[in-house]
């Protein structure tokens, strides 16, 4: 077999793996969504993300047996490369599949030293992790993708099917056969109730703009922006076998011309830049004179200087210079500064209420990766991403909306899928002892009590036994004068749980006459009934 003909056998596999694993990394969070038999590997891509991994353990200071995981992506770049970004990455591969044909036409216009956007972009990452602060982990491609597809695409596709299978039925021909498919996709591809997620217009605005960033640079994301890819690049350069320009090379151009990540050098000399190179193998696929291969990396000491394979790999002209790593630096530092300065990281709002045994506010946000797996699998969609309840430092970590969903009493999943253990793996019976919150009734707005309307509803749905609500019998007057027998509410705060089912299913429209404040916040011990 031709050597030629070898890499693009190789190349084919890549292409294969790609595929593998981004339809894996889509099962997955369909089967996620339903409890399906990959349930327990929800959470698989992430276990294996070494920027996930570094933050979580710098920011809570201990080590995190879950992640382990990612010490293997980290040894095999430092084997191969940056294999995670050119065969494994679900977000990169979408993004080289929507890319431009003609691969080099638009990348000339952008600066090479946009490069080091992705080193900045990483030490201020690490640095407000090491003063215990993962707000910018919300720039995790895993995390990033995840939260578009589960508050964004997954319910955009049940709607629209949920649209389309409505708009059919009444056609009598039709019925049958889209009662089957309702029967097919309804509980165990898409949810049973639609799912709406706050916030979620801005969430698509960032992804629609990463990919428009695509028409200026093929994987754009990937060269200039991506915190992971940054950190997997300086692992790169200690990498132990590369691909590398060889004596054969006619200087044709065509491994430049097909290299989707712009990682070779033509300016002094054709030479492969290991920090940049995806090992996606296109170039050695391309090469018509067989003069790009595999080899392994030198020692400088040993060797008159090669870039491409001396060990380390010496810096670029586009690396981040000493000033400008220090500003970044100095701006994450800042940025924890004025996150934890600001009122409302003191004072949180007082119905800004986390996942079960997730109350420690500190502990829960040095962990919590932004991720979107806990409301990926929420059946109720109770639990949406945080805008400003909890300051600029929660962006984006759960918190729970009982008018939009409550807690299952019979459901611990956002436990178990949680990949850093921000919200605790607890049983069953433990999750069901955990305290939320507390409710507290507006008694200028419930039924019985502002309008003598008999409603048990909140009492009835109380799933805690012996029930968190007690009901008592007086006779009022109703809104026509008639003297009526109501029972009204009263919420026994020993007993509540915080769930907020009964605040869910307050038939008041609007704001609920029955609400679940934060456990312990000034504003619910003084108003609890």
């Amino acid at each position: 077999m031709r050597k030629s003909n070898k890499w693009q056998l190789w190349r084919q596999v890549r292409q294969i793996c790609q595929t593998f694993f981004f339809l894996l990394f889509i099962y997955l969070l369909f089967a996620a969504l339903q409890r399906r038999v990959a349930f327990p590997l929800a959470d698989l891509f992430f276990r294996f993300d070494p920027l996930g991994a570094l933050g979580a353990m710098l920011a809570s200071r201990e080590w995190l047996p879950r992640l382990v995981l990612s010490v293997a992506t980290v040894g095999v770049t430092v084997l191969l490369g940056r294999m995670w970004c050119g065969w494994v990455c679900p977000l990169g591969t979408l993004l080289e599949w929507i890319g431009p044909a003609q691969v080099r036409r638009r990348t000339q216009g952008v600066p090479p030293r946009w490069r080091s956007g992705k080193y900045l972009i990483l030490v201020g990452v690490l640095s407000m992790a090491a003063l215990g602060s993962l707000t910018l982990l919300i720039l995790d491609p895993l995390a990033l993708f995840t939260r578009t597809m589960t508050t964004v695409v997954l319910p955009a596709l049940n709607y629209v099917v949920t649209a389309v299978l409505g708009a059919l039925y009444p056609i009598p021909l039709l019925q049958g056969v889209l009662d089957t498919v309702e029967q097919l996709v309804r509980g165990s591809m898409l949810p049973v109730k639609q799912p709406f997620f706050v916030g979620n217009l801005l969430i698509a605005s960032i992804f629609v703009l990463i990919l428009a960033l695509n028409r200026l640079a093929d994987r754009f994301w990937c060269r200039y922006l991506c915190p992971l890819g940054a950190l997997l690049a300086l692992f790169s350069r200690i990498s132990l076998l590369r691909p590398a320009v060889g004596g054969g090379c006619a200087r044709c151009g065509r491994c430049s011309n097909v290299c989707r990540v712009d990682a070779i050098e033509v300016q002094e000399d054709y030479r492969i830049v290991p920090s940049e190179c995806v090992v996606c193998l296109d170039c050695l696929a391309a090469c018509p004179e067989q003069g790009i291969g595999l080899r392994a990396a030198i020692p400088v000491s040993t060797m008159r200087v090669n870039k491409q394979i001396a060990w380390p790999a010496p810096g670029e002209s586009y690396d981040p210079s000493r000033r400008q790593l220090l500003a970044a630096l100095g701006l994450g530092v800042a940025g924890v500064v004025v996150m934890r300065t600001s009122p409302r990281a003191h004072s949180p709002d007082p119905a800004l209420i986390r996942p079960p045994g997730a109350q420690d506010e500190e502990t829960f946000l040095s962990r919590c990766l932004r991720c979107t797996q806990c409301m990926k699998v929420c059946p109720t969609s109770g639990l949406q991403p945080t805008l400003l309840q909890g300051g600029l430092e929660a962006l984006w970590t759960p918190h729970l909306v009982p008018r939009l969903g409550y807690c299952n009493y019979g459901c611990n999943a956002c436990g178990q899928v949680c990949p850093s253990g921000a919200i605790p793996p607890l049983d069953l019976e433990s999750k069901r002892r955990i305290v939320l919150g507390h409710a507290v009734i507006d008694r200028d707005r419930c039924l019985p009590w502002a309008a003598g309307i008999p409603c048990i509803v909140c009492e009835e749905m109380c799933p805690v036994a012996p029930k968190a609500i007690r009901l008592e019998e007086v006779a009022v007057l109703d809104s026509r004068g008639t003297q009526v027998v109501v029972q009204r509410p009263h919420v026994l705060g020993d007993l509540c749980i915080g769930c907020g089912i009964c605040e869910y299913q307050c038939p008041v429209e609007g704001e609920a006459a029955i609400r679940v404040f934060r456990v312990q916040t000034s504003e619910t011990k003084n108003i609890l009934i």
